[in-house]
């Protein structure tokens, strides 16, 4: 990833991903999505969520009750 970025959130589904980015995009945080699956091997690997250093506090904040913490 381009310096300047940060991981905020890790998961192995999908719609869970694109709820984060969402959730986000609607907070007015830009955010990118990384698909770290395995072409092969759908079941194996990652969808990322990266965002911008000054917006990692807010965005693990908002992402919370996401993960179910």
């Amino acid at each position: 990833m381009e310096k300047g970025w940060k991981e905020v959130y890790m998961t192995d589904s999908e719609v869970k991903a694109e709820m984060a980015k969402d959730i986000l995009e609607n907070a007015g945080i830009k955010c990118v999505i990384m698909n770290q699956h395995d072409s092969a091997y759908q079941s194996f690997g990652e969808f990322l969520i990266y965002t911008a250093e000054q917006d990692v506090v807010r965005s693990v904040e908002l992402l919370k009750n996401l993960k179910g913490e």
